[in-house]
């Protein structure tokens, strides 16, 4: 084999310190603003499935509305041969009622579980204590 250098060998014998430094600066910023702008991209892609889904899902979500509207009318409307219709409107009422408040009580226990972000909070604390301890050490 020969002892020939490569070009990189031969750029490092040639080159400085501060010239190899401002190099390797230069390439972890280009990396960095890269892979940032690769995040960005990604975030966009993300954000507009998210947005896709979430109008698919309010499209849904009115769709049921109306099914249970119109299920609602019909069973007024049945019950409105068997008791009339004042009745049997109070009786719909009385269940969608009560259907607004077993959906409301499970809801406020699923907010009140809410705890935000403990460890993160936690973890927060420290930095002042673990900033003054090192400081001490010095």
């Amino acid at each position: 084999m020969t002892d020939i250098p490569t070009p990189s060998e031969q750029k490092a014998a040639n080159s400085t310190l501060g010239d190899l430094l401002g190099e390797v600066t230069r390439d972890v910023s280009t990396l960095m603003r890269q892979e940032f702008e690769l995040a960005k991209a990604e975030l966009r892609q993300s954000a507009t499935r998210a947005g896709k889904g979430a109008g698919m899902m309010g499209g849904a979500g009115y769709a049921a509305l109306m099914a249970a509207f119109f299920l609602s009318v019909a069973a007024w409307w049945g019950l409105g041969y068997l008791i009339g219709n004042a009745w049997s409107a109070v009786i719909i009422a009385v269940v969608w009622a009560i259907v607004a408040l077993v959906l409301f009580l499970i809801g406020r226990q699923h907010i009140k579980a809410i705890r935000g972000a403990p460890q993160t909070v936690d973890t927060l604390k420290e930095i002042p204590e673990t900033l003054r301890r090192n400081g001490e050490n010095r």
